[in-house]
């Protein structure tokens, strides 16, 4: 499966009105599950009571249920129910803001996501906002961020990153600085040039400022940074052009700091050397990924003083962070988790680990981001683990950043969707899985949108795959798919493709009701915008669970297979309609065995015509996909008939002719469709007639054996009509068949090129190629005699490699049947059990064991007997035509004919002990009846 694992996250398109809808996952059956519950009077509960019922639900949720009544809307109004809001997972802009603002007096923290959230954020009219926190900010402009502060002088908190901030420049943060004087963190990323004057207005009107992140910026002035004496926690993370001889002088000099961050820059020993040397209070210094100082050092223990600690790649952080406190936890797993829940911990060292958290999860998420096939062995003996210590933080930026980095670290090719193995099983073994899927029950939704994309990217391996259902993963996930946030449910979606490749999961998924929470997804969200992707990860999970019988039934039942031809008309994603018709691929692969799904994915208004579309799609996927399920659909006698009158045999054909160059997938399937519907002789013609003879010749040249097996078969069709025939001589396709027939590695590719051969000079050619040219073409030159000698004698030699001499003599010579039965046993063809002939097909084999040519009568009789072998899927049906036809004389004359070679005479006895086994089995069903 082709998905692309890892996204990286981009406004939703919902309509406004969509922000405050209901986003309950608790349905009226599990709210009403006892006589009691449906006779209580939730109005009548205690303030208190239905308040902590309100912080349980998101912002959204609280909006729906307070518009239920008075009473709820006076408690929904609460502040308390309003202190923070998080919008990064929706559609906010200035209306959403004006139907929100009455909520929002007393809001403190605020989280936003794009640069239309940054202009909206004035409409809340939340004057007293304490914190702002921004993602995907690249489009932000000075004047925006400038109205930010402008408008909220009371900020104590500003983050905009973790992508580049490259139209923010030092006036916003000089504006900044005068604006909002109680600053006490700000954090900026990709900022070009942080110029001396911006910073030294920062350390002039933000006395409190105690932690300063520039981070992956351009130019910093490293003096100026000298000036901010209030700063505690400093990071410069990414950032280049720094002169390090100055700022180590410079920077050691800050008589407050307690924490640096250096990682991924170009920092060298002599520098970290002399900022641990000469700063007085500096404990903790981060250098991770920093190429410069890890060549000129393989040991830090010379860096490391009582109480001063440098992390790098090459040491144990986590034993590093054990030095940090004289508390200790046996399972260094839960380090974070277990500081953050102690009473007595010391405030500046609460305050520390507290930073130490927040730029670590940065940097272990920078270096998944940018280096996913690098730093392995880092990951495996370090990384996994500190990524999932970090997910027990009680910081929640900080565990949705973890989060990211284990879905991030586990891809190694988004192109190609592969997983790495050793980091996969690695979460596996470290306890991963349960912390992820209790992540996913968060209430959080961006926690529960990153935590579902790591448990879709861990359910690619097969083993990981299999402890997530074992844990609950399936019930999860699928309740997650029900999300109104779209970010969460398509993610969760993502989840299910990835475990529905597995036959074992799929009836789990299903029976947790994935299959409608599926189907019902694809309606959420229009497909002509961001919501192309949900519907793409529904329409593969449907794919995937449509290649099981009973699964493909629910599909069926719960309207899936409208549904899905709907997406593969309609919509315009490439990957959306690939999906959806690789799943009618699958729903109509069932044929016989599931004749409900196969009828309604043909019967449905207007299916084959949007399959026949979709063929002349620009995207190969789609075309190969959508020549598969009509190859699925053909196999139906009414399918193949409306495929035909829809227009296929002129798109197929169409197909097939621009398909030389492409994927052996398309042009397997090309073929397949053009033999399924060729099984008409009236289609036969058609093809013959559209050009569709030659592509195939050129396919069945081909060195990949399901490419020419599959075309070698459609032109065993087509050899069955004369005008065919003639067709397949001029265009140069004796030589091809006959290769075939000597040299293929398949079995049946040999089996069908001998019969196409058979057909081409039975001798009905001739009249055609005698009176001359037909009304299409011109003819041509054609040496019958030399092409049919050459065709005999291919024909023979196939025969010949089935022949075993010495027993063929026994069996002529013998009446004993466990030779004839070891006999047949070593000449079956297994594949041919799927072959199925007409009545006019088993006729023409019939005549040809009373033609003039000896090789005609041992291929017929051959082929005969390869279709009535006992247990064939169309034996019965092959018998029946036999024994209506009067045969068993012909076969025992020709079995006895003193002409006939020695071959046909065996083939002939084989035929006949095939009729009387067949007729036997017609009998015992026929009493068992």
């Amino acid at each position: 499966m082709t998905r692309r694992v890892r996204q990286k996250g981009s406004q939703s398109n919902e309509k406004s009105k969509d922000i405050i809808e209901s986003n309950s996952e608790i349905s009226a059956a599990e709210c009403c599950t006892s006589d009691s519950n449906c006779n209580v009077d939730w109005t009548t509960l205690p303030d208190d009571t239905m308040i902590q019922l309100f912080s349980s639900l998101n912002y959204r949720d609280r909006a729906s249920l307070s518009s239920t009544c008075q009473t709820y809307r006076l408690l929904g109004s609460s502040a308390c129910l309003w202190d923070s809001l998080d919008l990064r997972c929706h559609k906010f802009n200035s209306s959403v803001a004006e139907a929100l603002s009455s909520r929002c007096k007393n809001l403190q923290k605020l989280r936003f996501r794009g640069v239309e959230s940054a202009n909206a954020i004035i409409s809340l009219q939340a004057r007293g906002l304490r914190g702002i926190s921004g993602d995907f900010c690249q489009d932000m402009s000075d004047a925006t961020l400038s109205m930010l502060a402008a408008r909220h002088d009371l900020l104590e908190n500003l983050q905009l990153g973790l992508d580049a901030c490259q139209r923010i420049s030092s006036d916003a943060i000089e504006a900044i600085a005068f604006c909002c004087k109680k600053l006490q963190r700000l954090q900026l990323s990709g900022v070009k040039k942080i110029s001396g004057y911006a910073i030294n207005t920062l350390a002039q009107h933000c006395p409190q400022l105690v932690e300063v992140e520039f981070v992956d910026c351009e130019n910093v002035d490293v003096v100026a940074l000298g000036n901010l004496s209030s700063v505690r926690y400093l990071s410069v993370a990414g950032a280049r052009n720094l002169k390090w001889d100055s700022a180590s002088q410079v920077w050691s000099k800050l008589p407050n700091l307690l924490g640096l961050d250096v990682s991924r820059t170009e920092i060298n020993s002599a520098a970290a050397g002399r900022l641990f040397s000469l700063s007085q209070n500096l404990k903790v210094m981060l250098a991770l990924n920093c190429p410069i100082f890890e060549a000129e050092v393989s040991n830090i223990s010379a860096y490391n003083r009582k109480d001063r600690l440098l992390f790098a790649l090459f040491n144990n952080i986590i034993e590093g962070l054990t030095l940090l406190s004289s508390d200790k936890t046996e399972n260094k797993r839960e380090l974070f988790s277990y500081w953050g829940k102690l009473k007595n911990k010391d405030k500046r060292l609460r305050e520390i680990i507290c930073w130490i958290e927040r730029v670590l999860s940065h940097s272990l998420w920078h270096i998944a981001e940018n280096s996913p096939r690098t730093f392995d062995d880092f990951w495996l003996k370090q990384g996994v683990s500190l990524s999932l210590c970090l997910l027990q933080s009680l910081q929640e930026d900080v565990q949705e950043r973890a989060t990211t980095t284990i879905a991030t670290f586990l891809v190694d090719d988004d192109e190609i969707a592969t997983v790495n193995r050793g980091r996969a099983e690695a979460v596996l073994q470290d306890g991963g899985i349960l912390l992820l899927l209790d992540l996913a029950r968060s209430c959080r939704e961006a926690l529960q949108s990153e935590a579902a994309k790591a448990i879709a990217n861990l359910s690619m391996d097969p083993r990981v795959a299999k402890a997530v259902a074992e844990n609950g993963g399936i019930n999860v996930l699928v309740k997650l798919v029900m999300s109104m946030n779209k970010f969460v449910a398509e993610e969760a979606a993502g989840g299910l493709w990835n475990l529905s490749v597995g036959e074992e999961h799929k009836s789990t998924i299903t029976e947790a009701g994935g299959v409608k929470a599926l189907v019902d997804l694809i309606f959420r969200w229009p497909s002509d915008g961001d919501g192309s992707l949900c519907q793409e990860h529904a329409a593969g999970a449907l794919a995937n669970l449509s290649g099981n019988y009973k699964c493909s039934l629910a599909v069926a039942e719960a309207g899936g297979v409208h549904t899905l031809l709907m997406l593969a008309y309609s919509s315009k994603a490439e990957g959306v309609q690939e999906q959806a018709a690789r799943a009618l691929v699958n729903l109509a692969s069932h044929g016989d065995s599931n004749t409900d799904d196969n009828s309604s994915v043909g019967q449905d208004a207007g299916a084959l015509v949007a399959l026949v579309q979709l063929t002349s799609s620009q995207h190969e996927g789609v075309r190969q996909e959508a020549a598969g399920a009509l190859w699925n659909l053909s196999f139906d006698e009414k399918n193949r008939e409306a495929i035909v009158a829809a227009g296929g045999v002129e798109a197929l054909v169409a197909l097939i002719q621009s398909c030389s160059n492409f994927s052996q997938g398309l042009q397997e399937r090309a073929a397949g469709a053009l033999w399924g519907l060729s099984v008409s002789e009236a289609n036969s013609i058609a093809i013959g007639q559209e050009g569709g003879i030659a592509p195939l010749i050129a396919l069945a040249h081909s060195d990949i054996e399901a490419v020419h097996e599959t075309a070698t078969g459609a032109l065993w069709n087509l050899s069955f009509n004369p005008g065919n025939a003639v067709r397949i001589v001029e265009d140069g396709g004796v030589s091809v068949l006959v290769h075939l027939c000597s040299s293929s590695t398949s079995k049946m590719a040999r089996y069908m090129a001998a019969l196409a051969l058979t057909y081409v000079f039975d001798g009905r050619m001739d009249e055609i190629v005698l009176v001359g040219s037909s009304s299409e073409r011109n003819s041509k030159t054609l040496n019958l005699d030399g092409l049919r000698r050459l065709a005999f004698k291919h024909i023979e030699e196939f025969l010949h490699t089935f022949t075993d001499t010495q027993t063929f003599s026994t069996v002529v010579t013998s009446l004993s049947l466990t030779t004839l039965a070891h006999v047949a046993e070593a000449t079956h063809i297994q594949e041919a059990r799927h072959l199925r002939c007409s009545g006019a097909e088993i006729g023409r084999y019939i005549a040809m064991l009373q033609n003039s040519y000896s090789i005609l009568k041992a291929c017929a009789a051959f082929a005969l007997f390869q279709l009535t072998m006992p247990r064939g899927r169309h034996a019965m049906h092959h018998t029946s035509l036999l024994q209506n036809g009067g045969v068993a004389r012909v076969l025992r004359v020709t079995a006895a004919a003193a002409n006939s070679t020695l071959e046909t005479k065996v083939y002939a006895k084989l035929v006949l002990r095939n009729l009387e086994l067949c007729h036997s089995d017609a009998s015992i069903s026929s009493i068992c009846e």
